[in-house]
């Protein structure tokens, strides 16, 4: 294997860092704007006018769980298009319901709904907390302000193989509606679990219960990211997929700087569940800012076209690497590895949005970039993921190509990747952004 340089070590123990701040949508906003604004950006808000010129470093949040932000380049946007790198800041889970304290048989239990496609046997038996948002009465409106219970909070324990004989035979499941409700302590006869549950977020939050209108809860590990491996090579926490992605293009746009050419990094909440939202990368985030962009620069709508022509999308999702233990559920002569770089993704169904000449363009800025790649496809009997790329690039009708770093686990409360890879994505990334 390939010595790990400090440089990537640290790149990897920044994104652990990135996660262990982002329990959630909102959080991991919040944590890319903080970044932002350290590296010299401000935000832009939507409902007001913008004036806008070559060297501006701005942002747009959007419902608080999306983000964009862009260097405007020096060269005219017709001539030169933009670069965009896209990924998405929501993971696979469990969301708490409006209403989700019940006493039952002696205990408080959570209600929740699942959220996208988890693996929901990995929630079961750890130590889990919960993060979001939780809305608040302020005056005659409304504030929302955003909640972590770090510490061990609440579980799923698992019914012992006394009662489950078949388990390791059958595998673990749960009924979504009776066998999913989170413990969150004993009941109290003095104090209704609604009105317990509500106590515990304001007290957290310093407020009274009874401003409290509603919140975005989800349960998250409490387990803070780690290295493993021999030569520990190897990274684990949860939301790999996809904030690992948010972290190498949100570095990899700091560290572009002034850029001849303009760059975007659009990081949208709803993949896991199709994108179709207002924040999302189905509804019109994208398309409204490149489109202000190039009104404030002046563009007619000719010269839009002639932008967005010449541009280029690169969806950042993470991808599937071989595991040895289950060679049989890989396409052969696709044995994406860890730690041997980043990968193209393709599918002739269009479930990934790369064709020949968008994976050629990605080879050569992999090249560029010193980094090596990798193609992966998926079996042909088994149903293929997506991602934000094929619904970008139809939605703008400019160039695209899917890549993402090789992980293991995808969709567990705990995923795997490697360290050199996260190096070289950013690497790969920054070189998107920084070639002419």
């Amino acid at each position: 294997m390939t010595a790990i340089s400090s440089a990537a070590r640290a790149q990897a123990q920044d994104l652990l860092d990135f996660i262990d701040a982002s329990p959630s949508p909102w959080h991991a906003v919040a944590t890319c704007e903080a970044r932002l604004k350290a590296a010299g950006f401000y935000r832009l808000d939507e409902v007001d006018r913008w004036t806008l010129k070559p060297g501006n470093r701005c942002y747009v949040v959007r419902g608080g769980s999306s983000i964009v932000a862009f260097t405007l380049g020096s060269q005219p946007l017709p001539e030169s298009g933009m670069t965009l790198i896209g990924a998405h800041t929501d993971s696979p889970g469990l969301r708490i319901k409006p209403r989700p304290a019940e006493d039952h048989g002696g205990m408080c239990r959570l209600g929740v709904e699942v959220y996208g496609g988890p693996l929901l046997a990995t929630f079961a038996d750890r130590d889990l907390g919960l993060a979001g948002r939780v809305h608040l009465k302020a005056g005659r409106t409304h504030e929302s302000r955003l909640v972590h219970f770090a510490e061990p909070l609440i579980r799923l324990p698992n019914l012992a193989i006394h009662m489950n004989r078949e388990v390791n035979e059958k595998g673990l499941k749960f009924n979504k509606q009776t066998e999913l409700p989170l413990l969150l302590g004993t009941s109290d006869a003095a104090l209704p679990a609604d009105d317990r549950f509500r106590q515990l977020l304001a007290e957290r939050l310093a407020v009274n219960a009874d401003d409290l209108l509603t919140w975005e809860l989800a349960a998250c590990d409490t387990q803070k990211g780690s290295f493993w491996g021999v030569d520990r090579e190897f990274f684990a926490n949860s939301q790999l997929d996809n904030l690992a992605s948010c972290h190498a293009g949100l570095s990899a746009l700091i560290a572009a700087g002034d850029t001849m050419q303009t760059c975007v990094l659009a990081l949208f909440d709803h993949e896991e569940v199709g994108s179709e939202s207002a924040v999302g990368a189905g509804g019109s985030l994208l398309g409204d800012l490149l489109q202000r962009i190039a009104g404030a620069c002046g563009l007619d709508a000719e010269d839009q076209r002639r932008m967005l022509a010449r541009s280029f999308f690169i969806s950042a999702d993470m991808a599937h690497a071989w595991h040895p233990n289950f060679p049989a559920a890989y396409e052969p002569c696709h044995k994406v590895m860890i730690n041997a770089g980043p990968v193209i993704k393709h599918n002739a169904n269009q479930r990934y949005s790369t064709d020949g000449a968008s994976a050629a363009r990605f080879m050569a800025i992999c090249e560029k970039a010193g980094v090596p790649c990798q193609q992966y496809a998926h079996r042909t009997d088994l149903g293929c993921g997506s991602t934000i790329g094929p619904i970008l690039a139809a939605r703008l009708g400019i160039a695209s190509v899917d890549v993402g770093s090789p992980m293991w686990a995808m969709h567990s409360v705990r995923e795997s990747a490697g360290v050199i890879d996260h190096a070289a994505m950013i690497a790969a990334l920054t070189t998107a952004f920084t070639q002419q």
